[in-house]
């Protein structure tokens, strides 16, 4: 079973900017598509960014442009930077796999002033 791992969270104003980093155990790491999601409070968890196992990109329109997920199969360690940050981007951010695995701990963004 693969255990994700998140961090790089925090508080920033808004127009600031994050990079967050997962850490995935196990050996399989470079043959999957890689999603970062998140959690707004009372809100459904949403498919931020994904990158595949070629290094093909997807985003979420509303981040599209803001955010670049990106990977280093060598560290089995997925990223998201995120810059122009909006209070809309506040929430609990999480990595997972394609298909899923079990979801770790995520780590807190606030954009506020």
């Amino acid at each position: 079973q693969v255990q994700l791992v998140e961090s790089g969270g925090g508080l920033v104003q808004p127009g600031g900017s994050l990079r967050l980093s997962c850490v995935a155990s196990g050996s399989m790491f470079r043959i999957y598509t890689w999603r970062w999601y998140r959690q707004a409070p009372g809100k459904q968890r949403e498919l931020v960014a994904e990158i595949t196992s070629g290094g093909s990109t997807n985003y979420a329109d509303s981040v599209k442009g803001r955010f670049t997920i990106s990977r280093d199969n060598a560290e089995s360690t997925i990223y998201l930077q995120m810059n122009s940050l909006k209070p809309e981007d506040t929430a609990v951010y999480y990595c997972n796999k394609r298909p899923l695995e079990s979801w770790g701990q995520g780590t807190q963004v606030t954009v506020s002033s």
